[in-house]
C-alpha cells in the first residue's frame, strides 16, 4: 500500500471539514449577530443556542480538522519534497497561508462573539463568509488545472469571481430588506 495515497485522502477528507467547519461558523456568526436584534425574549433563547452551537463545532470539529490537514498536507510534503519545487504548489501555500490567517481571525470572532463583545453586523459576516468561498476556489483550480492555467487570465477571474459576490450579498441584503 502507498503511505502517499492514504496521507493524501486523510489530507483530502480532512480539508473537507475544515471547509465544512469554517463555512458553518461564519453563518452561525451571522445567525448571532442577527439574533441580537431580537426582541429580548427571542435574544434571549438564540444567543445561548448559537454560542453553544459555535463552540461545540469550533473545537469539535474545525480546529480539528485544520490541524490533521495541516499534518497530512506536511506529511505529504516530507513523502515528496520535490513538490516545494513547483510553482502552483508554492502559489497553493500561500493560499493556505492566507486560509491560516482567516482561520485565526475566525477564532477571534468567535471569542467576541462568545463574551458578548463583538459588533459586528450579520451583513459583515455574511461578505465574510465568501472569502473562504474564494480561498476554496482559488485552492481548487490550483490543484486541479496546476500548470494549465494562464495566470493573468486566472487572477482575473478570481478578481471576478471576488465581486460576483460581494455584488450578490448587496443585492440579497436589498431582497431581503424588501420583504
Amino acid at each position: 500500500m502507498d503511505s502517499y495515497l492514504l496521507i493524501k485522502s486523510l489530507h483530502v477528507i480532512f480539508v473537507i471539514t475544515w471547509f465544512a467547519g469554517l463555512f458553518y461558523i461564519v453563518r452561525l456568526f451571522v445567525y448571532q449577530a442577527e439574533a441580537k436584534e431580537k426582541p429580548q425574549n427571542e435574544k434571549e433563547v438564540l444567543v445561548p443556542q448559537y454560542k453553544l452551537m459555535a463552540k461545540r463545532l469550533w473545537y469539535g470539529i474545525t480546529w480539528p480538522s485544520m490541524i490533521l490537514t495541516l499534518i497530512f498536507g506536511l506529511s505529504m510534503l516530507y513523502l515528496r519534497p520535490g513538490l516545494l519545487q513547483l510553482d502552483y504548489m508554492q502559489i497553493k501555500l500561500g493560499f493556505v497561508g492566507g486560509l491560516i490567517i482567516y482561520h485565526f481571525s475566525c477564532h477571534i470572532f468567535f471569542k467576541k462573539l462568545q463574551s458578548d463583545t463583538d459588533q459586528r453586523s450579520g451583513t459583515f459576516y455574511r461578505v465574510w463568509n465568501e472569502v473562504a468561498t474564494l480561498f476554496l476556489v482559488a485552492i481548487i483550480f490550483l490543484i486541479i488545472m496546476r500548470n494549465e492555467i494562464n495566470w493573468i487570465y486566472g487572477t482575473l477571474g478570481f478578481v471576478a469571481l471576488g465581486i460576483l459576490l460581494m455584488i450578490a450579498i448587496k443585492l440579497y441584503k436589498r431582497w431581503r430588506e424588501n420583504k
